[in-house]
């Protein structure tokens, strides 16, 4: 091979680029049902800053498995609907199997989340050496909630905060951040919406460091549609009150 270097050229050492991923060490859960409209957009703009997010397609009839296909997400598809709080345990456990993950944000589909309120509530876990950090529309900003649905969560909070020993100023947020310690602990056992007020009543069985955080929720006209009715709203909080009392 003919070299083309004139006798008086150096070769100059390229500098190496070592590419940290920000947040590497964090794991978005988001459990969908049904978002085919609009869990593509939301999924890629919670990459922007959190690019390790698992999805767990909990059954449906849409198209949201092949939406979030066509992301970098992890995907895990459960065969047929088993509600929101079966989904985000079998996405923690996926998350769970990355050891490199020390922190958890479970975030909803429907767009309804700020990803700046989750970067807020990471730090916060971080500095203050929490176990859990919880969000909070009643302490922050809730934009276009009906005054029915203010209700129903203001007695769901009660019902929460009397059987959990917990005081809180909302309940049935889906925007937390918690620990890998607290993820391994967590084990959700209601399949559904009730899911909520069983981490609280965890929270206040154990010895762990928690605290809220204000953050803005809000509801479109399309979260609206696909958000719990207010009959399912009232469902929740007669089942947690069965379940409660039945533990007394």
């Amino acid at each position: 091979m003919v070299s083309t270097l004139k006798p008086d050229t150096k070769l100059q050492a390229q500098p190496v680029t070592i590419m940290i991923m920000k947040n590497n060490d964090t794991a978005v859960i988001i459990p969908v049902y049904n978002e085919g409209q609009v869990i593509k957009k939301v999924v890629e703009n919670v990459l922007k800053t959190f690019p390790i997010v698992v999805c767990v397609i909990d059954g449906g009839t849409d198209n949201s498995y092949s939406e979030v296909a066509k992301t970098s997400a992890q995907v895990v598809e459960h065969p047929i609907n088993m509600g929101q709080g079966a989904a985000l345990q079998t996405g923690i456990e996926q998350a769970l199997k990355n050891p490199k993950i020390n922190y958890f944000i479970t975030f909803d589909a429907d767009g309804q989340h700020s990803i700046k309120d989750a970067e807020k509530m990471l730090k916060e876990i971080k500095k203050e050496k929490l176990d859990v950090v919880l969000g909070s529309r009643f302490l922050g900003k809730v934009e276009n909630m009906t005054i029915a649905k203010r209700i129903i969560l203001k007695m769901a909070i009660g019902f929460t905060n009397v059987f959990s020993k917990v005081h809180l100023t909302d309940t049935h947020n889906g925007l937390r951040v918690f620990t890998r310690n607290f993820a391994q602990k967590l084990n959700i056992a209601a399949p559904d919406m009730v899911h909520a007020s069983e981490i609280i009543d965890k929270l206040g069985k154990g010895d762990w460091n928690y605290k809220e955080v204000p953050i803005t929720i809000t509801y479109t006209d399309y979260s609206k549609a696909k958000g719990q009715s207010i009959t399912n709203s009232i469902n929740i909080v007669v089942d947690l009150f069965l379940t409660k009392g039945s533990r007394k």
